[in-house]
């Protein structure tokens, strides 16, 4: 095992978050729009990447660990600590791999966090519209606690509309 293929399967890896953050974004655009109709089709997709991910940090994992025996590093060194030990030019480019991997990181953090939000959000309307239909509708009380509504109140109705 060699620098050469750690760096190809990190070059894989990377490439795998891009997709990862790509298919997040689709999954919120198509949350902020609600068209829940594709919602399981993304999330799929979602989860397929998730998959693809798992199986090359099988192989990243091998490799570190060969790069990081050829190194004289222990096995379970860091990527920093590999780029620490690696000659020029692969000390460069195992650096780059790690920023880039940070910052994909913190994109899809924060994308699935928005994306968790958006979803919090829908299941909540769709659960106080429920309860209006059913005419339980909660408000909130003096204290802050949730209340159920009082008793259904007469309204009216333009049938012009």
């Amino acid at each position: 095992m060699s620098l050469t293929d750690l760096s190809s399967v990190l070059w894989r890896s990377r490439e795998l978050l891009e997709l990862l953050l790509f298919k997040l974004e689709e999954e919120q655009l198509i949350l902020a729009a609600g068209r829940n109709r594709w919602l399981g089709h993304a999330t799929r997709e979602v989860e397929v990447v998730l998959d693809q991910m798992r199986q090359t940090e099988i192989a990243r994992a091998a490799y570190s660990q060969g790069a990081a025996v050829e190194l004289g590093l222990d096995p379970e060194a860091s990527l920093g600590e590999l780029a620490d030990a690696a000659p020029a030019p692969w000390s460069d480019l195992l650096r780059q791999h790690r920023k880039a991997f940070l910052t994909l990181t913190a994109e899809i953090s924060g994308m699935a966090g928005a994306n968790r939000e958006l979803l919090t959000a829908g299941q909540r309307a769709a659960r106080d519209t429920m309860l209006v239909f059913e005419g339980n509708v909660e408000t909130y009380g003096r204290q802050g606690q949730t209340v159920a509504g009082g008793a259904r109140r007469p309204s009216l109705v333009d049938e012009a509309i």
